[in-house]
Parts: C-alpha cells; sequence; structure tokens
C-alpha cells in the first residue's frame, strides 16, 4: 500500500521545508507544496493528494481557510490548518470548512503525526459513512414500496422517491415537517384520521402496521388505498431515536383481488346453474308425469287423490329451493323485527335437540341480559337448523354440540370477518360441534353453493350458502374455524340495536271468509285465474285485470266501492306500486295487499318494514292469500 501522500501549502520556503523533512521521517509521502492560496486551489485539483496541511495566513491572495473551502468544492479530501493564529474569528472560519484537524505552531513531531492521523481516520469513517447513506438511499430509492424515515419528535428526515411519488411531498418541503403533515391517512369508509403508525411506533417502542381499509391524501388530495407497517429505529444505548415507515398502493393488488372475486363468483355460479337445473329438471319430472297421469290415465279417485298429493309435494320442493337459492343470492323477502336471540335458541332447542339425535350431548350456554338484534326469527331459525344439521353429519358416532350466545365488539381495524365488517357492538351466536372438522382446503369452500364434501344422494350443497346468504341480508357476519379430528366452530355475528322487542302477539283470530269486494290485477293469466277462483270460493267479489291500466278501467267502472287491491308489483307499463298509488287517490278508503316473486323492488327493501304496507311473497299457499286477505279487511 503505497505512503500517504500530503501537499504542504505554506508560503515561508523554508519552513514547507522543514515540514517536508518531518513528513518523510514519519514515513509519509509529500505529493506537493504550494505557496499561495490560488496555488494551492490548482494543485489540490492537479496531485489528488491524500491529505493537505494547510497555512491560514499565505500573504497576498486567499488566504489558507479561504482555500480550504474552494478545494472542499472540488474534492473530497481533509485539510489540517498549521498556525499560529488562535483567536477565536479565525477558528470559527476554519470550522466552516469542516477542517479534520488544528495544529498551532511550534508544535512538535508527535503533534503533527497525531493530528494527520486523526484526520486520516476521521476522513475514512466519514467515506465510509457517506458512501453506506449513498448505498441505503440507491436501495431504499430502487423499491416499490415508499419509505418515510422520521426523528425521534416524529419529523421527516429522509423520503425516497417512491414516498415523495406517493405523498406529493418532495423531500426537501417535507424535512423538518411532522409526519403526519406528509401522511395523511383516513379510514376509507368512515373517514375518520387513523393514527399515524410512525407515531405508534415512536410511542410504544414496537412495530405498528397500518389498519385495513385505510386510504392516504396525497398533497393534491388525490386518494389512494394503501397498506404498511412503521418500526422504531434504535441508537447505540437501545433509545428509540426514530421511525421508518415503509408503504405502497394497493390499487393494483385491489384490482387483480377483484378479479379473482369475480372469477371464483362466475365459477359458483356455474356450480349453482348446475345444481339447479338438476334439481329442478327432478322435480319438474315429478310434476310433469303425475299430470299426465290425471289427464290421460283412467284412475280411480284414491289415485287422482295421490297424484295430486305428489304435484302438490313437488311444487313445495319447488318453493323451498328456490327460497334457499334466494337466501343465498341475499335477495330473499325478510320481514325482520327487534328480537332476543336466547329466545330464538331456546324456541328452536327440542327441534335442534330432535334433528342431532341422542347421540349427541345437547350444551346451551346463552349469556344473560343479551343484547337484541333485528332479523327474520323464522330465517334465524333455518340459520340454526341447517349448522344443526352439518354438525350431526359430522359427528356419525356422537359427540357434544354446543349453541352459545355472547357479546363482541368489532372496531375498524379487525378483518377477521372480511371487508365489510362494520365496526359496532354486535352479538355473537356459536354453534360448535366436536365432530371430524375440515382441512383448510375445505372450510375455505363450504360456503359456495352446491359445494359439499357428501356422497351423491346426501345433500344438495345449498345449507351453508344458504345460511351465509341469510347471515349477510341480516346485516350480519359469518366466520367458521375448523381441525380435522377436532371439530368444527361456527360464529354468526349479528349487530346490537337498541329497540326493545315487541310486545307477545294475541290469540290468534279465526280465519273467517268475507263479502267485500277485491280488486286482482296480476299480468300472469294461470295466477290470475286461480287466484280469482280462491277469492271467489271464499265468498268475495272479484274484479280482475290484466294490467294496471286495466285495472284503473275496471275500477272506475265498478258499481260500487273497492275494499282491497290485490295486485302484483312488477308489471309492464303501470306497476303495482304505481297503480295503487293512483287508485288511492281516487278511492282513499281501498286497502293495498302487494304480491310478487321478485325482491327487487323498493317496496321489498324498505316497505314491507312498515305497517303501512303488506307483502305476499310469491309462491304463496292459498291459506296463507285468504289469511292476509281478512287480516287487511278485519283491520279498523
Amino acid at each position: 500500500m503505497p505512503p500517504t501522500a500530503v501537499l504542504i501549502v505554506e508560503d515561508e520556503r523554508i519552513i514547507a521545508k522543514g515540514i517536508e523533512k518531518q513528513l518523510k521521517a514519519m514515513g509519509y509521502a509529500v505529493a506537493g507544496s504550494a505557496a499561495t492560496g490560488d496555488e494551492a486551489v490548482r494543485k489540490a485539483v492537479e496531485l489528488r493528494p491524500d491529505l493537505i496541511l494547510m497555512d491560514i495566513s499565505l500573504g497576498a491572495g486567499i488566504d489558507g481557510v479561504e482555500a480550504a473551502g474552494r478545494i472542499r468544492e472540488q474534492l473530497n479530501v481533509p485539510v489540517v490548518y498549521l498556525t499560529a493564529n488562535s483567536d477565536a474569528a479565525t477558528l470559527q472560519r476554519a470550522k466552516l470548512t469542516d477542517l479534520f484537524g488544528y495544529v498551532l505552531k511550534p508544535y512538535e513531531d508527535k503533534d503533527l503525526q497525531t493530528a494527520i492521523e486523526i484526520a486520516l481516520y476521521r476522513h475514512k469513517m466519514e467515506s465510509q459513512v457517506r458512501e453506506n447513506e449513498q448505498w441505503l438511499a440507491a436501495t431504499l430509492g430502487s423499491i416499490g414500496d415508499g419509505v418515510i424515515a422520521t426523528d425521534a419528535d416524529g419529523r421527516v428526515r429522509f423520503m425516497n422517491a417512491h414516498a415523495e411519488v406517493l405523498t406529493g411531498w418532495a423531500q426537501a418541503d417535507a424535512a423538518g415537517r411532522n409526519v403526519q403533515d406528509i401522511f395523511t391517512i383516513f379510514h376509507e369508509r368512515t373517514l375518520e384520521v387513523v393514527r399515524n403508525p410512525a407515531l405508534d411506533a415512536l410511542a410504544t417502542g414496537k412495530p405498528a402496521t397500518l389498519a385495513r381499509d385505510t386510504i392516504l391524501i396525497d398533497k393534491a388530495g388525490k386518494e389512494r388505498p394503501i397498506d404498511d407497517s412503521a418500526a422504531p429505529i434504535r441508537d447505540v444505548n437501545g433509545s428509540v431515536s426514530g421511525a421508518v415507515l415503509v408503504f405502497r398502493d394497493i390499487s393494483e393488488r385491489r384490482r387483480l383481488e377483484e378479479h379473482l372475486r369475480q372469477a371464483q363468483k362466475m365459477e359458483a355460479i356455474g356450480r349453482l346453474a348446475g345444481g339447479i337445473a338438476h334439481d329442478f329438471n327432478n322435480i319438474m319430472t315429478i310434476i310433469s308425469g303425475y299430470s299426465e297421469f290425471l289427464l290421460f290415465a283412467d284412475l280411480s279417485p284414491e289415485e287422482h287423490l295421490a297424484s295430486a298429493r305428489e304435484i302438490h309435494a313437488a311444487a313445495l320442493r319447488a318453493a323451498g329451493l328456490t327460497q334457499q337459492i334466494m337466501a343465498f343470492s341475499r335477495k330473499q323477502m325478510l320481514v325482520p323485527c327487534v328480537l332476543d336471540l336466547n329466545t330464538v335458541v331456546r324456541d328452536m332447542g327440542a327441534m335442534v335437540k330432535r334433528l342431532i339425535g341422542s347421540n349427541i350431548e345437547f350444551v346451551t350456554d346463552l349469556l344473560p341480559d343479551l343484547g337484541n338484534v333485528k332479523a327474520d326469527p323464522t330465517q334465524i331459525g333455518q340459520v340454526l337448523l341447517n349448522l344443526a344439521a352439518n354438525a350431526r353429519d359430522a359427528m356419525r358416532r356422537g359427540g357434544r354440540f354446543v349453541l352459545a350466545t355472547a357479546h363482541a365488539e368489532l372496531t375498524a381495524a379487525d378483518t377477521r370477518l372480511g371487508p365489510d365488517v362494520n365496526p359496532g357492538r354486535y352479538v355473537a351466536l356459536s354453534v360448535s360441534d366436536t365432530g371430524t372438522g375440515m382441512p383448510e382446503g375445505v372450510a375455505a369452500h363450504i360456503f359456495e353453493p352446491f359445494f359439499t364434501t357428501k356422497p351423491v344422494g346426501q345433500g344438495t350443497g345449498l345449507g351453508l350458502a344458504t345460511v351465509y346468504g341469510i347471515v349477510k341480508q341480516s346485516g350480519g357476519h359469518i366466520e367458521v374455524t375448523s381441525k380435522v379430528r377436532e371439530g368444527t366452530c361456527f360464529r354468526v355475528y349479528l349487530p346490537v340495536v337498541e329497540d326493545a322487542p315487541p310486545a307477545p302477539a294475541g290469540v290468534p283470530r279465526p280465519i273467517a271468509k268475507g263479502r267485500e269486494t277485491i280488486l286482482l290485477v296480476e299480468d300472469d293469466a294461470s295466477i290470475r285465474r286461480m287466484t280469482k277462483q280462491v277469492l271467489r270460493q271464499s265468498g268475495y267479489t272479484v274484479l280482475d285485470a290484466a294490467d294496471g291500466e286495466d285495472g284503473l278501467a275496471v275500477a272506475a267502472a265498478a258499481a260500487g266501492p273497492i275494499h282491497l287491491l290485490v295486485t302484483d308489483l312488477v308489471m309492464p307499463n303501470v306497476s303495482g306500486r304505481e297503480l295503487a298509488d293512483r287508485l288511492s287517490a281516487r278511492m282513499p278508503a281501498v286497502r293495498v295487499l302487494f304480491v310478487s316473486g321478485y325482491t327487487e323492488d323498493e317496496i321489498v327493501h324498505h316497505g314491507v318494514e312498515t305497517a303501512a304496507v303488506d307483502f305476499l311473497h310469491k309462491p304463496f299457499s292459498l291459506t296463507a292469500l285468504t289469511d292476509k286477505v281478512r287480516e287487511i279487511l278485519d283491520r279498523p
């Protein structure tokens, strides 16, 4: 390794020669000498020495301090000052040039050598630090995440280029500002301010992550969904001296996830269509076959009755399948009310016990003073029965089945239940068993329609899809945990409501026939004929029409008052709702019963929760029709 090359800057030639002799005796090489400041700058650039010994007082021209400053602008070389002048003003000027040593004349050889070695060592260390900083900056600048580093007070010290792009702040403008001013984040749905994870890392001394569904608003006001984490930076003593924040734009990831969800949805729809076709083909085979018997075969009265019963049973199966499909798609007609989930569990207890069988221990663990929820009690009962049947099938040799209720508090940061979880208070219903359990790959698909692990002919694969649809349509969430040979636990979360449950209903009123006049408006001719026949056999006078316009004309031509309008909701030209509004304007006393097989109409989603609207969902039984008509007409 060649000796250290030193440039001597001294305007006294004799002193310069003496310094040269000293340096060579110490083992250093002399790169050259200069007598003036300008010459020192020129020779430093030309010779590129390892160190410069610089006299401050150089006579004419610029002095050593100014020369050192000019050299520093062009070269990264340490400068050690040699001077007899140690006044405060000169020393302060020398500091501004980032001096590496300061030796007062006269000096001993050891003092000069010590100053040189310390200057060389310090320069080496600072060069390494500078190189490391440049390497780190280049590395951080090349990664695809934004990086912001702060000091212990949360002020920005560093930003990489990607952080500048995502925040809209240049590092020069952001430096020294509070990180909250640069990294402005909100919850995507509530628009509430989200606490900065860098500040959490500073406060706790532990890594922190960003809440799910967080958006970053840049300097120009543009919003983008982000994901990030923060960690504290510690000094050599272990104290927190800052924090580093790493974040990324997840817009593209969300887009890809949405494509994946859409692909999975289309796969589920394909499975759903195949399952529906299979089940409905079976049902229609029964209906078609027995209908042909009734039309063409020479049957006894008993055989006629048996065929009619088979057709009726098949129709009920078709209606049940339709309800399952609508529940899965979250389009089912629900009539929610405020209820105590404990009461539903107790009421269903006997039925659940019979369903699971005597070889399975049935346990309930119900939390007293449970909060109320708003849901359709019939559908919640269906959820219990479906989950109980699932548990029974997993415990063929017996086991333990537990229904438990509890309170749960879900926050915006709670991501266990999926991206649509709403923060707030919930009632949690857990349904657990000690059955065979499921591997993770199976548990991930159990809510998909027609997905089943049972043999062919043992289940349609709609049970858990129906449960999922009912829970989601009720504003709740459902999750499942399962381990092979240990069992499965479903947890249903329903939001707490402050309303009280309604008072128990009185004694049911007996069904009675009537003599009132009913206007029946239905665009399906077969349904219209059947409904008209049933109402007439119940004693009513029935005026019928095929659509809304025809219904208004029939009403205008009626000789007497019309007591009840029974109308389909979805019809061409004039809808059932518009018909009801226009007829009510002419006949304020008329009452209305809406009928529909659709659930997309606004009246279904909102109107059925008010006492002013009556609704009957297709398919309906004849008894349900006559009961509803009588109930409406008997109201005061």
